[in-house]
């Protein structure tokens, strides 16, 4: 009688199961599996930081794994400022942390880094190739050269030659001889694309520097007459990569130009330089060039590198405006030289994988 009414209660649910699957919804086919994703194109601009004309894209999720680590997407950016201290004329070469006050839109801000080493640098030498360079080129290119012997050993530089366009003569590398090689190629001619050349230099360290701190060495003779940008816009695009500092040299002697002339190319450099915490030179000779190059290189090799956290999150658009003073004994007033400010932009921090901690 037990095995009976086993049986059958097992007939009573086997029934029931039967019912329920029959009220469910027949099942879909399983989807195919999708393809691989392809490598992105290598046409398309991946610079490390958005370009000023990128449009906005989605944010990504806050953590995800990439490659042997994590990608941790972060709203604080570190804002990195490369400074020159000048008592007078004189380099100021020992100065510490707390000598340091820093100030964005006049809100005092808290460094969370500092360093004072010969850090190396990643250099665009960008030279002017136009018709009225040719005979100045033999010169330029031996301090060009100069300037990059008397840095540091590691530093990585590439050399665009440019007259109504630029062109990348050398990419970069730590070679001299291969740098002189490509300041060799002098064809002057045509006009002077000075704007399009600083532009697309700052794009260039953008996407393939291998040294976070970047320095532009602009030297021309003339006016831009050619460039498809102004002078404002080169500015703000420079600041937007966080871009390097400009060092311009302005062979404006001669009687080549008019006053205006002179005068106009003398506040185009002037600008490119002080907004992004560079020096302008004016040599009055040919001779004068080994000496200002002598100077860039000092004053690129005891630069003191700050940094801090924003007080503001980076989604708060606009332009911040960068102070920074220095207060020491025994030294008169001094003066710091950096760049005016910049545009926040989002980070991508790596973190180590988990199984790579200890």
């Amino acid at each position: 009688m037990r095995l009976c009414n086993k049986a059958a209660l097992a007939v009573l649910l086997a029934a029931a199961a039967l019912s329920l699957l029959a009220q469910q919804p027949p099942t879909q086919p399983a989807p195919a599996q999708a393809a691989p994703a392809q490598a992105p194109s290598l046409t398309v601009d991946r610079d490390p930081v958005r370009s000023p004309d990128a449009e906005p894209v989605a944010a990504p999720a806050p953590l995800r794994k990439e490659g042997g680590g994590f990608v941790l997407h972060t709203d604080v950016e570190e804002v990195a400022l490369n400074c020159t201290v000048l008592d007078g004329n004189r380099l100021v070469p020992n100065l510490k942390k707390e000598n340091f006050s820093v100030f964005e839109d006049g809100v005092q801000q808290t460094l969370i880094s500092f360093q004072h080493t010969d850090l190396p640098v990643s250099i665009a030498l960008v030279v002017d190739n136009s018709g009225s360079m040719y005979r100045k080129r033999p010169a330029v290119n031996k301090s060009a050269l100069d300037l990059i012997q008397a840095s540091n050993p590691q530093d990585e530089a590439f050399v665009v030659n440019f007259s109504d366009e630029a062109f990348i003569d050398q990419e970069f590398t730590s070679d001299v001889n291969k740098l002189r090689d490509g300041l060799s190629h002098i064809e002057s001619r045509g006009g002077t694309a000075l704007y399009d050349a600083v532009s697309a230099s700052a794009d260039k360290l953008a996407a393939d520097a291998k040294r976070p701190k970047q320095v532009l060495i602009l030297i021309t003779d003339g006016e831009d007459n050619a460039s498809t940008t102004n002078l404002e816009d080169t500015i703000q695009r420079v600041q937007r990569l966080s871009g390097p500092v400009i060092y311009s040299i302005g062979l404006l002697f001669g009687d080549e130009m008019t006053r205006a002339e002179v005068r106009h190319a003398r506040r185009a450099l002037e600008m490119l330089s002080t907004e992004t915490g560079g020096e302008a030179f004016f040599p009055k000779s040919i001779e004068q060039i080994d000496q200002i190059a002598a100077e860039v290189a000092r004053d690129i090799r005891n630069q003191y590198t700050l940094g801090y956290h924003s007080t503001k999150p980076t989604t708060e658009p606009g332009f911040r405006r960068v102070q920074v003073t220095a207060e020491a004994k025994d030294t008169g007033k001094l003066t710091v030289r950096t760049r005016t400010g910049y545009f926040p932009v989002g980070r991508m921090a790596k973190q180590p994988a988990a199984a790579e901690k200890k």
